[in-house]
């Protein structure tokens, strides 16, 4: 690091005592950059701009999945092929994988001889595609945990880096690390805002959001929609015989058997306390019809064990089908007659609507 009345030439290619003012000239916008809610516009910055402070060529930006350990490669610059996705249960740790499970700054000014930690030819599948032994591994860092990894290479200026680049480094792997976290809390609390928190399904407002969107769809492009109703039955015995945490246990695992039995582009939502909707695009009354049965037939097929006791569980279900001029409130009304015609009927069973009666 230069210290002293040492005339040394920023960044910008001015040239003053210290080269620090001209420093914070970039630094400063940089950080104002980052903190922001978009982590592609993050990640321009990590792959197009940090590296400029530092004088190196390449970088890469990870985003961690902490429910499966993997690091997922959000974007770089490298001119050849790299790890899409790295897992932190490597053994022995690649460089990147030591760094993360440390939390500490790994600066490498030649590979070739660091020795904390050792880095064997194995561990560096594609080594021959950098032109220098240099390389700074950050673990971005929010509250105490690793949120993903900046990795910058191949410096262009020099045999190392110097304190004054490493302090950069440090500075903004934090500053990115709490950007990244505030996106994930972000996220998670908009996820909150649609979903039950019981059953992880849509809750009522998302459905009507989500059904009217799917009306709009289908009315545009005259695609069929079909809807289907569920109700738990018997869910008050449940209730006073083993208590509401077995009552919610019963819901939540009628949910999961109702999840298991549509496809990914069906939406599952908690409509009321002991009811499900399920809407279904693309999907033809009959095959509704098919996959209420099939919810029908898994729901009683598998008691819920509580505490030892074995409690048959069983579910009524309507269904019905957007007819071309219905709204959302219209579609939901006419489904909920099906319904209610199942459980006057003895539970446990499938109904279809229709306008002018409901019929099994």
């Amino acid at each position: 690091m230069n210290t002293g009345n040492t005339k040394t030439t920023c960044i910008s290619g001015c040239s003053n005592a210290t080269g620090s003012s001209c420093r914070l000239d970039v630094i400063t916008p940089l950080a104002k950059k980052i903190n922001c809610l978009d982590v592609k516009r993050i990640a321009d910055i990590c792959v197009n701009e940090i590296p400029q402070l530092i004088s190196t060529k390449l970088a890469s930006l990870y985003i961690l999945d902490e429910n499966s350990d993997i690091l997922h490669l959000e974007k770089n610059n490298h001119p050849f092929l790299i790890n899409n996705i790295v897992s932190l249960n490597q053994n022995p740790p690649s460089p990147m994988v030591a760094a993360v499970r440390s939390q500490e700054l790994l600066i490498i000014d030649d590979v070739e001889t660091h020795k904390t930690p050792k880095i064997t030819n194995a561990q560096r599948s594609f080594a021959k595609n950098y032109t220098s032994e240099t390389c700074v591994i950050a673990p971005l860092i929010c509250h105490g945990r690793v949120v993903g990894v900046l990795n910058l290479s191949d410096k262009t200026d020099g045999p190392g880096f110097t304190e004054e680049e490493i302090a950069i480094v440090e500075l903004f792997r934090q500053l990115i690390g709490a950007s990244i976290g505030n996106i994930s809390l972000f996220e998670k609390t908009q996820r909150q805002a649609k979903t039950d928190g019981l059953t992880g399904m849509l809750n009522h407002r998302t459905f009507y959001e989500t059904l009217d969107a799917e009306l709009r769809r289908a009315q545009r492009y005259g695609g069929r929609l079909s809807i289907i109703m569920a109700d738990v039955d018997n869910l008050k015995p449940i209730n006073d015989n083993y208590g509401h945490r077995a009552g919610d246990m019963a819901i939540k695992q009628i949910a999961r058997r109702i999840g298991a039995c549509i496809r990914q582009i069906d939406m599952a939502a908690r409509y009321g306390g002991d009811e499900f909707s399920i809407i279904l695009p693309n999907t033809s009354l009959a095959d509704a019809a098919v996959v209420a049965e099939r919810m029908v037939n898994l729901v009683k097929s598998t008691p819920m064990i509580w505490e030892q006791n074995k409690i048959d569980l069983s579910i009524s279900v309507g269904v019905g089908q957007y007819d071309g001029e219905s709204g959302s409130g219209d579609v939901a009304r006419a489904t909920d007659q099906a319904l209610y015609a199942a459980k006057q009927a003895g539970k446990g069973r499938v109904y279809i609507f229709d306008p002018a009666t409901a019929t099994k």
